[in-house]
């Protein structure tokens, strides 16, 4: 008479009376929020921010202009079907695009796993970034007083007219848009994966 292969105690592996399998732990997506990341998102929100500063010093250089002239009674455009202005903001939301995505892109190297303080710190370093580049632009570039500025170049002389968003809150909202793309597409295609809480754990 031969002996068991299964121990009489142990529950087959199709036994009914098994318990269900216990889930692991929640892992890090799980963990709250700690000190350190949140100081992570703020620093995200800084640096955006101020690098604001050099896409509004591009969008300066690079942005075409719009020329004005006068006859001495009013202030006309030089050439009444250019299309500069709508170049302007063009300009703007391509260079604001590609600013959301180096930022995205360098967030996710530095920290894969990510978190929501460093998502709220692209979005919002993203908006004053792009606040910002607007008020760096706008102020070094051609006065806003187009009149005085008409009368001091004289009547017939071209002048260039201020530099403006026409696209106001959708130029504003590209950087941030860029951004949390760039690094949603990279959690999702190269990002740390949570384990499956229902998966059998293997057999050594």
């Amino acid at each position: 008479m031969t002996a068991p292969l299964t121990p009489p105690h142990q529950p087959q592996p199709h036994d009914p009376d098994r318990p269900p399998p216990v889930p692991p732990t929640p892992g890090p997506a799980g963990d709250p929020i700690t000190a350190a990341e949140v100081i992570q998102g703020v620093l995200v929100t800084a640096v955006s921010a101020v690098a604001g500063a050099l896409l509004g010093v591009l969008w300066l250089n690079l942005a075409p202009r719009v020329l004005l002239v006068s006859d001495g009674k009013g202030v006309y455009l030089r050439n009444s079907e250019g299309e500069y202005a709508i170049g302007a903001d063009g300009t703007f939301v391509v260079l604001a695009l590609a600013f959301g995505a180096v930022a995205g892109l360098v967030v996710f190297l530095l920290r894969r796993r990510g978190g929501v303080p460093l998502v709220l710190g692209l979005a919002g370093g993203g908006v004053l970034g792009s606040l910002l580049a607007w008020g760096v632009g706008t102020h070094f570039g051609p006065t806003s007083d187009v009149v005085a500025h008409a009368k001091a170049v004289g009547p017939d002389v071209p002048f260039e007219a201020p530099l403006e968003l026409n696209l106001g809150i959708a130029a504003l909202i590209a950087w941030p848009l860029g951004a949390m793309v760039v690094h949603l597409a990279l959690t999702a295609a190269f990002g740390p994966r949570d384990p499956d809480p229902w998966e059998y754990p293997k057999a050594l």
